[in-house]
């Protein structure tokens, strides 16, 4: 009977662990099926590389300056009997401004004059009585002189005078004046500004090995932060004959006009000079551009082909396709799209979007981006 008992025991304990190893078998099974099956496409958006003109740029950044502009001063001192003119008006070439105090600088005028108008009736008398010889040829020559020396004071005393009125030296817009009537002036305070807005020039520096690139007449581009959709037009008008010594940088003028004088001299510019010469290269999307440290990289789109070199389809009889990871180098970015020096040929696709999710030869499906087109279109230059 107690063996009886064993045997059964022992049966049983053997179909326990027959069942759990079966059970075990077929979840292990069940894992490599799992495991040896096709992984789903990733889903990810493309676009082709295209081979187009491209007109190189240098990119810079420089300050507005008026084509004229000073801050008006008086030369002498005085009292402002009268300003002649309103903040922010347009004032043409030689219009008055500002008219000092010159009472005293008449009076010495008048007095100056009749002096001059005796010495001028006394040399006309000397010249007719030395013609005779009734006066010595020394006692003309005194009042020749007398005459010049009563000139010379008449001319010095109007200079004088006409410092006491201050003009426009060009014509501009005037700024907001500091001073009133009744106000003294000491020589060299600022009395408002004047500034010339119908054309600017914008100084901007670039990297000395630039400057074989550069040339007077170059187009210039630039857009400042008040009017960000709207580019602005403009030449290079100067090359400084000098290297900045601290800098190693070559400072560059440009002349644009500016006939709605939207542009203000002050106003930060960023500028991009237009080369000559336009060249061929291959464009992708910037989005398509992966930046490491250890380089920049594109996930190249292609068919799928197996050990024997064949291409791979799928149960519809689709082609599969397959990304590969290849290190480019890039060149100037412009728009959303950057150049391609080495590394890719034009027409062939590359990931747009998605590429966190991809490794070297994936299984992808390429879909529709509502935001990046299927191509680099060309774009204006």
């Amino acid at each position: 009977m107690l063996l009886r008992r064993m045997l059964i025991m022992l049966g049983v304990v053997l179909l326990v662990v027959l069942a759990l190893a079966a059970y075990k078998g077929f979840s292990i099974y069940q894992q490599i099926q799992m495991f040896s099956a096709p992984q789903p496409a990733i889903s990810v958006s493309a676009a082709t590389a295209v081979q187009q003109p491209w007109q190189g740029r240098l990119p810079a950044i420089g300050t507005l300056k008026a084509y004229q502009g000073v801050d008006l001063a008086a030369e002498v001192d005085g009292i402002v009997r009268e300003v002649l003119f309103e903040s922010g008006q347009k004032v043409t070439l030689g219009q008055p401004l500002i008219q000092l105090d010159s009472e005293v600088e008449r009076a010495s005028l008048a007095t100056a004059e009749a002096e001059r108008s005796l010495a001028q009736i006394e040399y006309e008398r000397g010249r007719s009585l030395v013609s005779r010889s009734n006066i010595s040829k020394s006692e003309f020559d005194r009042l020749a002189s007398t005459l010049q020396k009563a000139t010379a004071s008449v001319a010095q005393l109007k200079a004088q005078l006409d410092k006491k009125r201050i003009n426009a030296p060009f014509a501009g817009t005037i700024g907001i004046r500091q001073v009133d009537p009744g106000n003294y002036l000491s020589p060299g305070a600022t009395i408002a500004t004047l500034q010339d807005l119908s054309r600017l020039h914008v100084d901007f520096f670039l990297p000395e090995q630039q400057a074989p690139r550069l040339s007077v007449g170059q187009r210039v581009l630039l857009k400042v932060a008040a009017y960000p959709d709207e580019s602005f037009e403009g030449q290079i008008a100067a090359i400084n004959p000098k290297v900045e010594n601290e800098t190693r940088n070559l400072q560059v003028r440009a002349t644009l006009n500016n006939p709605d004088e939207k542009l203000l001299p002050g106003m930060f510019a960023n500028l991009q000079v237009l080369l000559p010469s336009e060249e061929q290269v291959i464009v992708v999307p910037e989005t398509a551009i992966t930046y490491t440290l250890y380089g920049n990289s594109v996930y190249v789109i292609d068919e799928k082909k197996d050990d024997k070199g064949e291409v791979v389809k799928d149960a519809d009889g689709k082609t599969q396709l397959a990304v590969e990871r290849r290190f480019v180098e890039t060149g100037e970015r412009r728009d959303g799209r950057v150049m391609i020096l080495k590394g890719l040929e034009a027409g062939q696709q590359v990931v747009t979007s998605g590429q966190l999710k991809l490794d070297n030869g994936a299984h992808v499906a390429i879909v529709d981006d509502p935001v990046q087109p299927d191509s680099v279109e060309p774009s204006p230059n």
